[in-house]
Order: structure tokens, then C-alpha cells, then sequence
């Protein structure tokens, strides 16, 4: 697929998600998780940064968000807005897998609506259970997926375990 073709696909997802941010806003998803001054969170395929954006207000200035996505303008946009909202507390990353955070830094994951697209699912939870905080939590949400699915593709490696089922999301604590 050539890059125009990719932004146009890029720039039509955002325009759907302003409706989903409309009829479930992520203020309320993300209250299920807990987020809470100071954390270190990982939106991981943030996409035009729905989720970042309110997690940084959310985490506030003692805390950092983390903006992962393999699309450029996906950066971009995180970037804009953050800058728009004079958020000081996210930074960008752009990649397919590794993130480049240290071991075990991470309170907080945001996995949604992502993992159905995942080329290298096993590479990508490993990455993640790296750094992922001994009691942190993964947060996770695909529609496109079926519970069984889920549970399957995060569990059956022994990385995680099923936390809790909330309303919209699911929460999974490190293994080992």
C-alpha cells in the first residue's frame, strides 16, 4: 500500500473515532482503569491520540504519557495537540514494536483497538510485559476481536493474567 493510500485510511480512522469519542468519551473508559497523578502510562497504537491526550491530563505534571503508533501522521497529530493543549507530558514514539522504555516503567497500558491489527501479537505483549511495572496494569479493549480471542492471544503465554472484566475494558496483571 503506498503512503497516500495509507494516510488517507490514517485520516478516515480519525474521522470515525471523533464519533466514538463523541458517544464514549475517554474520560469514561479511562476511569475504569484508575489512572492517577503521577503515572507512567504507554497508549500503545494511539493513533490520532484520543486516549494520550486525556491521560496526560489525567497523570498531570508529575506524571508521563507515552504516544506509540507505527503512522507517521499519528505522531504528528499527538504532537499538534499536545502542543495546542500545552501538555508538556507526552512524548512520541514511533514504532511497530519496541518501544525503548526501560524495564519495568510502566504503571499503566493502553492496548485499544489494536491488537486485531498486530503482525507480531507475541513480539509486541513481550515488549510490553518487559515494561510493564510488576503491579501495573494492561488495559486492553478490540471490538474486532471475540472475548475468547482476547483472552487467548493475552494469556496463553503466561505473561498475563485476567485482573478484572470492566464495562469497555479489560485489565491484565504482569505474570512473573
Amino acid at each position: 500500500m503506498d503512503e497516500s493510500m495509507n494516510n488517507l485510511h490514517f485520516k478516515l480512522m480519525s474521522f470515525r473515532f471523533k464519533f466514538r469519542d463523541f458517544f464514549l468519551p475517554p474520560e469514561n473508559i479511562l476511569k475504569e482503569i484508575g489512572i492517577r497523578q503521577g503515572f507512567h502510562v504507554l497508549d500503545y497504537g494511539c493513533g490520532p491520540g484520543s486516549y494520550s491526550i486525556v491521560a496526560a491530563e489525567l497523570v498531570g505534571t508529575s506524571g508521563k504519557v507515552y504516544a506509540l503508533d507505527i503512522h507517521p501522521l499519528a505522531i504528528q497529530r499527538v504532537q499538534e495537540i499536545a502542543s495546542k493543549k500545552r501538555l508538556t507530558n507526552i512524548e512520541t514514539i514511533r514504532s511497530a514494536c519496541a518501544t525503548g522504555l526501560p524495564n519495568s516503567s510502566i504503571d499503566v497500558i493502553l492496548l485499544y483497538d489494536t491488537l486485531h491489527d498486530l503482525s507480531d501479537s507475541n513480539g509486541v505483549l513481550g515488549e510490553l510485559h518487559r515494561i510493564l511495572k510488576p503491579d501495573g496494569i494492561l488495559s486492553l479493549s478490540d471490538h474486532h476481536l471475540k472475548e475468547t480471542e482476547i483472552m487467548s492471544k493475552v494469556t496463553d503465554r503466561d505473561l498475563f493474567r485476567l485482573a478484572r472484566k470492566g464495562k469497555r475494558t479489560y485489565s491484565f496483571l504482569k505474570e512473573k
